[in-house]
C-alpha cells in the first residue's frame, strides 16, 4: 500500500454483512391486473451492504481495513466475497443460514418496493476473529442485529470500540465505547420511555439518557438533512449539515459511521469526527447514496494513492480512474488551525488533494518585505506531513492559473475569507467543467494575525 495510505490508522470492522441489489428501470404505466407500476428495462447492480458497506467505504478512503463478519458459501456469500476481497481483509465467521440479501426495485431512481431474503445469523466466534480484535488499533462495530457483535461481545468489552453503529434488533454497545451513532428513530426506541416524544429536545434527552444507560463516552443522534446531535450526557452540540439534500439516503448511516471511526482512529476529537462524518454523509447523499457507490471492482488504485512527488502524475492518474481531483492554494507561511481545517475539509471533497503553494518570491510580492517567515522548503515539508495532503505543487506567479491549467482539478478550494473577492481561477475551472468553491476558515486565524501577536508579545 502506498505511503499516503500508511499514514491512516488501520481499522477493524465487526458486524453483519448484507448483499444489496438494485433493479433500476423506468415506469410509465400501471399493470392491467392491479394498480401497481410496471418497471421495465431493469438494470441490475449488486454491492456490499450493512457492515460490508461501512468496511468497503473505509477501504475506499485509503485505509487498511479488516472486516469480521458472517459469510458462508451460498451464492450471496460468494458474490459478497468477490466484491470485498480485492479491497480488504475478510475474516469470516460461521453462519447459520445464508447471507441476507436486500433487493430494491427502483423506477426513475425512486424505490418502489424492497424484497428481503436470507435470514442468516452468526453462529459463533472464532479464534482468528478474537486474535484480530486483541491486536486491533481501532474498531468500528456495525451491528445489524444478526449476531456478529453478540458472539464477540466479550472481546469487544475488553477493547471497547471507537464507534458502535447500533440496530434495534442488536444488543447495546459495550460500556466504554467512545461514540455510539443511532439514527433519530433508533434513539427513540433505545431510550427510556419517558423521554421518547419527538423533536430536537427529545433527541437531546434521548442521547443524554443513552450516554448514562449505556455507560459510553458520547452518543450522536443522526438527524438526516438536519445534521447530527452530539451529547456527552448534557449540553448537546448540534452539528448542522452543510447543505440539505433529499436524494437517496440508503447507506448514509454507514458512511457516517465509517468516517467517524476513521477520523477518531487518526486522532481527531469526537466533535471533529462528528463534523467530518456529517459532511461526508451529506456529500454521500448528494452524490446519489449507496446506489452511486462505484462498483467494487473499479478504480482499486484510489484506495492507495500512488507513492509519487509529482502532482501532475497524481492528478492524471486519479482523473484516468474517474476520481475527483481537488486542489487548494495559498502561501501557508505560518501553518495554523484555520489552514488545517480548510485542507481537511478540502480533502473530503474528492479522491486526492494537491496543495498549490506560492514560491518565496511570489509571497514577497503579495505580502511585502519580511515574508515569508518560513522558506519554501520548510513550508512544503510541513504541508506534505499532513495526512490530508496528497501532493504539493509550487507556483512562482502571483496567481496559480498556469499551474491549475496543467493540473486541471475538478474542484478548486479557497478559504472563506476570500468571500466577495474576485477569484480569477473560477472562470478558468469552468473551461474544463471544474468548480471553484469557498470553504469557511476558523474565525480569527491568519498568519498575519499570528505575526502581529508575536510582535506585540515581544514588545
Amino acid at each position: 500500500m502506498a505511503a499516503k495510505a500508511d499514514r491512516r490508522t488501520p481499522l477493524v470492522v465487526v458486524g453483519d454483512a448484507l448483499l444489496d441489489r438494485d433493479l433500476t428501470g423506468s415506469a410509465d404505466r400501471l399493470a392491467p391486473d392491479a394498480p401497481v407500476p410496471v418497471v421495465s428495462e431493469c438494470a441490475e447492480r449488486i454491492r456490499p451492504g450493512g457492515a460490508a458497506l461501512a468496511a468497503y467505504l473505509a477501504a475506499r478512503d485509503g485505509r487498511e481495513v479488516t472486516l469480521i463478519t458472517g459469510v458462508g458459501d451460498d451464492p450471496a456469500g460468494r458474490a459478497l466475497r468477490e466484491l470485498l476481497e480485492p479491497w480488504l481483509n475478510l475474516v469470516p465467521l460461521p453462519l447459520t443460514g445464508t447471507v441476507p440479501e436486500k433487493t430494491r426495485v427502483l423506477a426513475q431512481d425512486r424505490p418502489v418496493v424492497r424484497l428481503d431474503r436470507g435470514g442468516g445469523r452468526v453462529r459463533e466466534a472464532t479464534d482468528e476473529a478474537r486474535d484480530v480484535l486483541r491486536s486491533a488499533r481501532a474498531v468500528l462495530v456495525s451491528d445489524y442485529g444478526r449476531g456478529a457483535a453478540d458472539v464477540l461481545r466479550d472481546a469487544l468489552a475488553a477493547r471497547p470500540p471507537l464507534v458502535w453503529d447500533p440496530h434495534p434488533r442488536g444488543g447495546p454497545p459495550v460500556p466504554g465505547t467512545r461514540l455510539v451513532t443511532p439514527a433519530e428513530k433508533e434513539a427513540r426506541g433505545f431510550a427510556p420511555s419517558e423521554v421518547r416524544p419527538g423533536g430536537l429536545r427529545a433527541a437531546a434527552l434521548n442521547a443524554a439518557a443513552l450516554v448514562r444507560d449505556w455507560r459510553v463516552a458520547a452518543v450522536t443522534v443522526t438527524l438526516g438533512s438536519r445534521g447530527a446531535l452530539l451529547s456527552y450526557g448534557e449540553h448537546p452540540l448540534l452539528v448542522p449539515a452543510p447543505a440539505a439534500h433529499h436524494g437517496d439516503s440508503c447507506g448514509a448511516g454507514d458512511r457516517f459511521a465509517a468516517t467517524a471511526a476513521g477520523l477518531l482512529a487518526d486522532g481527531a476529537l469526537v466533535g471533529e469526527a462528528v463534523e467530518g462524518a456529517v459532511s461526508a454523509a451529506t456529500a454521500f447523499v448528494a452524490a446519489g447514496g449507496a446506489a452511486a457507490v462505484p462498483p467494487a471492482g473499479s478504480d482499486r488504485a484510489l484506495a492507495a494513492l500512488p507513492d509519487t512527488d509529482d502532482p501532475g502524475a497524481l492528478a492524471a492518474r486519479i482523473r484516468a480512474e474517474h476520481g475527483t481531483v481537488v486542489a487548494a492554494g495559498g502561501c501557508f507561511d505560518l501553518l495554523h488551525a484555520g489552514h488545517v481545517g480548510l485542507l481537511q475539509a478540502a480533502r473530503r471533497l474528492g479522491d486526492c488533494l494537491v496543495v498549490c503553494v506560492n514560491s518565496d518570491a511570489s509571497v514577497r510580492r503579495r505580502k511585502g518585505g519580511g515574508r515569508p517567515v518560513n522558506p519554501l522548503a520548510d513550508r512544503v515539508r510541513v504541508l506534505r506531513a499532513l495526512a490530508c495532503v496528497d501532493a504539493v505543487a509550487v507556483f512562482d506567479e502571483d496567481t496559480p492559473e498556469r499551474l491549475l491549467g496543467d493540473l486541471r482539478p475538478d474542484v478548486w478550494v479557497k478559504g472563506g475569507d476570500y468571500a466577495g473577492a474576485d477569484l480569477p481561477e473560477a472562470a478558468l475551472l469552468q473551461e474544463w467543467g471544474g468548480q471553484a468553491v469557498l470553504l469557511p476558515y476558523l474565525d480569527g486565524r491568519s498568519s498575519t494575525a499570528l505575526l502581529a501577536r508575536a510582535a506585540e508579545g515581544a514588545r
